[in-house]
């Protein structure tokens, strides 16, 4: 599991609904999570407009050595043409800026945090590279590219010899299985990890959502509905019921059992946990430590499946496509990337 800062700082409509940790309580909640392992702290410059960062490096103080950082940069972060995208200009800026906010000589893990259309994917790759070869950035990663601007990346990277792309930041959830029709298969080919983001649904598989009951009032749904990804009532409610009866049997709680389920998902790297005080920290570290029933995977799986989009849906179940299409073995089965 990976620890996501997106609740430290707390400044703007969306990151001040998510949380307002100062760097004394984020300090405290860092100390949680070495505690019970948890060592990768993910962040981005978007983030409160810099001031996770910027807590989070306060956080981490004098424990470097101890921790993996990540963050992530490319959304605009102002009006001006050098404060969005991946060209070079930018990409060192908010290297340098991130670097000087973390409190910290080099960035663990620096992802893209959305495909730039609008400047050429060699020039990127360059920069990252260079980035590299600095010391100031180990490894590379990207978030939320669709799969040919994952894998043209991965092959100009392989034929001009620069720095790959070994991470996708990505939304997967029970409530959000698009992940698995393009972008899966891409990283067990690619032996590209899946670090997941948002894996409570944004928020909906809490425990608190449930069929028939008004959404409670100290719920974030209120105020960061319309930013998230779109799940119909319907869908969300089938699989909170499941949730529930699983929970009855292992008497864990909705949450721990929504992100088992994640831990047990091929190319699944890390799970990257929120929490906005001690307790609910504590009770996504209950994910871990044990696992779910071959038959209770399934259950789950059942509630959550969706019709795969074209073109996948017209052959998927058909036995000459299985063929040629084998499933995507269980994480269990096969050796970690």
């Amino acid at each position: 599991m990976s620890f996501g800062a997106g609740t430290f700082g707390g400044r703007g409509p969306l990151f001040g609904a998510w949380g307002t940790t100062d760097a004394r309580e984020a300090r405290h909640l860092v100390d949680i999570c070495l505690e019970n392992g948890v060592t990768m702290f993910d962040t981005a410059d978007v983030y409160s407009d810099g001031a996770s960062e910027e807590v989070l490096g306060q956080a981490i103080k004098g424990r470097r050595d101890e921790v993996i950082l990540s963050t992530k940069s490319g959304l605009p972060m102002g009006e001006g043409p050098n404060d969005a995208g991946s060209a070079r200009l930018r990409l060192i800026r908010a290297c340098e800026d991130a670097l000087r906010r973390l409190g910290t000589e080099y960035i663990d893990l620096f992802q893209l945090h959305a495909f730039d259309a609008g400047t050429p994917i060699e020039e990127v790759l360059s920069t990252l590279d260079g980035l590299v070869q600095a010391g100031k950035v180990r490894y590379l990663g990207v978030s939320n590219f669709a799969g040919w601007q994952l894998m043209k990346s991965l092959a100009i990277a392989e034929r001009r010899n620069h720095q790959r792309y070994v991470v996708h930041q990505v939304y997967y959830s029970l409530l959000g299985r698009d992940y698995e029709w393009d972008l899966m298969p891409l990283g067990i080919d690619q032996g590209v990890g899946a670090v997941v983001w948002s894996p409570l649904g944004w928020g909906r598989l809490t425990g608190q959502v449930r069929r028939g009951k008004p959404l409670p009032a100290q719920s974030r749904l209120h105020r960061t509905a319309d930013y998230g990804p779109p799940v119909r009532d319907e869908d969300l409610f089938r699989v909170v019921d499941v949730l529930d009866e699983i929970a009855q049997e292992t008497g864990k709680a909705i949450p721990q059992i929504a992100l088992n389920w994640l831990l047990q998902r091929p190319t699944v790297s890390s799970v990257v946990i929120g929490a906005r005080n001690e307790a609910q920290l504590r009770q996504n570290l209950g994910a871990v430590g044990w696992t779910l029933t071959p038959a209770q995977m399934a259950r789950l799986d059942a509630a959550s499946t969706r019709t795969a989009p074209y073109p996948h849906f017209p052959y998927h179940r058909q036995e000459g496509f299985a063929r040629l299409n084998p499933p995507v073995v269980r994480s269990a089965d096969r050796p970690a990337a």
